[in-house]
């Protein structure tokens, strides 16, 4: 691969974001590829903030830092504005807009941002911007668990990726529990479809 490739996923505990980066990771090493995955649990259990990296390419190290991120996966809609200083002015950005209420708002000692206003921020500091509910997308496909196959979906229906949908979806049908396999492949068919709707792209990208 001659091009290097920085995805950065970031959501809470529950959402699936380490199954995604192993998935995107094992995709890309069955693609002929040598990735670097890391992994940041954070809290996981309690719903904490949750990170990943894929790195792909000639690089030596996972860690990505400011301004080096070419693909921003943001499970969690207000986490995704967090790592935007890690974004580039050419970065992709697929953004779930369903808020998870973090503690100090649900107690009322802080307010959630508004969602609309941070995406408005992201759009104007990133190549591109794809946003929409992947929760409720999710929701739909059978499984509220299955957020990280809506977005891998929305990933893979991009030009970004050095390798193929089906070289993802194969993956997803040989390490996903056949009783969560149905639901996991239409949340995935799901996101691409997001993906392939101009209304949920904030600000599209440079054809």
């Amino acid at each position: 691969m001659d091009k290097n490739l920085r995805i950065f996923l970031t959501g809470v505990g529950g959402q699936g974001t380490l199954l995604a980066s192993r998935l995107l990771g094992e995709a890309a090493l069955a693609a002929g590829m040598n990735p670097l995955v890391s992994e940041t649990h954070g809290m996981a259990q309690r719903g904490g903030v949750v990170v990943s990296t894929v790195v792909l390419g000639n690089l030596k190290s996972p860690i990505i830092s400011q301004g080096e991120a070419d693909v921003l996966l943001g499970f969690e809609a207000l986490e995704a504005f967090r790592a935007l200083n890690l974004c580039h002015a050419d970065s992709l950005v697929i953004a779930n807009t369903a808020a998870i209420v973090p503690y100090p708002v649900s107690i009322g000692k802080i307010a959630y941002p508004d969602v609309d206003r941070l995406l408005e921020l992201m759009s104007s500091n990133v190549g591109s911007l794809l946003a929409f509910d992947a929760g409720d997308l999710a929701r739909r496909a059978g499984s509220p668990l299955a957020v990280n196959m809506v977005l891998l979906g929305a990933l893979g229906a991009t030009d970004i990726l050095p390798f193929s949908e089906e070289d993802i979806l194969s993956l997803i049908r040989t390490k996903t529990n056949p009783k969560f396999l149905e639901a996991n492949l239409a949340a995935f068919r799901m996101g691409h479809e997001a993906a392939a709707n101009p209304q949920n792209w904030r600000k599209p990208p440079v054809s």
